[in-house]
């Protein structure tokens, strides 16, 4: 807890009081936002085919809980081109994690494959698309040796 002389110092301080080498740290996504044209669509494919925990509706916008990040859809007046943004979604299995989704229709635009190796773990990722082409990846990080998917 901070003493009295402390919270009146802090409160004395302005903007021109803070070090040069002050600067923000952005260290956790607290919530990610994809614009889809068909929101009844989407929230049915990140439900029910990605498996995503549906939290609620407001307005034009669906939320999802997904990890410790919120995930938002929605729709907008002004159009968005797919593929500005790759969404990267890590799971423990790649090779269970692509048969599932095909099962579920999925068409995926590249399999699991090998992108690089690293010192301590292998990345494996699979690229599929969601209903309005927005790219999205399956990651999988597998410690250096382990079986390939």
């Amino acid at each position: 807890m901070m003493s009295a002389a402390a919270c009146a110092k802090e409160r004395e301080m302005t903007n021109h009081d803070f070090p040069a080498t002050s600067q923000v740290l952005l260290e956790e996504i607290g919530q990610i936002a994809v614009t889809v044209s068909d929101l009844k669509r989407s929230r049915a494919f990140y439900q029910d085919v990605l498996g995503m925990r549906f939290l609620f509706d407001a307005g034009p916008m669906s939320f999802f809980q997904c990890g410790k990040v919120r995930f938002a859809i929605g729709t907008s007046d002004k159009p968005a081109s797919p593929g500005a943004t790759i969404l990267n979604f890590r799971v423990p299995d790649i090779k269970q994690a692509y048969t599932l989704l095909q099962a579920k229709g999925v068409e995926f635009a590249q399999p699991s494959h090998l992108v690089a190796r690293m010192p301590d773990h292998d990345l494996w990722l699979a690229f599929l698309r969601d209903p309005d082409a927005n790219p999205i990846a399956l990651m999988c990080e597998l410690a250096t040796g382990a079986s390939a998917p």
